[in-house]
């Protein structure tokens, strides 16, 4: 599964992406907000490709790497996931540093969500990030995402109809 943008190409993650993923997870800037500043080991990359290879055959969505348009260097990832307790939908993003701030990560993002509301049967998709990641909120913001709570951390929904109308 691919998708295109104007500047980017998102293609469903396989198992031959668990190291440049791992590498992007475990990058300082990157894993302060992802990862709440752990580093993960390789296993742990390994499990969250093995889980989003089951949400692509068990519900035609996951997580897609994020490529250049004609490159083949992953610079990212983005998609939706299934967490617990509510198992509710949420959108997953995330670049290396030397991509932030050129808008990449909403040009990702949209694309995801138009992509994931024609697959999946649901209303909303929520979007989460920690209180002092401005650079996120304004992500979630730019790409019509509501407030709905901020316990710890900062929640935004999306629902079918707003993706609809954005284009």
């Amino acid at each position: 599964m691919e998708l295109e943008t104007e500047r980017l190409r998102l293609r469903a993650v396989t198992m031959d992406d668990v190291d440049a993923l791992h590498a992007l997870w475990t990058d300082a800037d990157v894993r302060r907000f992802l990862w709440d500043g752990a580093v993960i080991d390789r296993e742990t990359a390994y499990e969250v490709v093995q889980g989003t290879l089951e949400d692509w055959g068990d519900h035609g969505v996951g997580l897609f790497s994020i490529l250049l348009q004609g490159e083949e260097e992953i610079i990212g990832f983005c998609g939706v996931r299934r967490f617990p307790p509510d198992e509710e939908w949420e959108l997953l993003y995330g670049l290396l540093p030397a991509y932030w701030g050129n808008g990449l990560a909403v040009e990702a993002s949209a694309a995801t969500l138009r992509f994931a509301f024609t697959r999946l049967p649901v209303d909303c998709i929520a979007g989460r990030t920690d209180k002092p990641n401005a650079a996120s909120i304004r992500v979630l913001q730019k790409l019509g995402m509501r407030p709905v709570s901020a316990d710890g951390m900062v929640c935004y929904s999306i629902d079918r109809a707003r993706v609809s109308s954005s284009g």
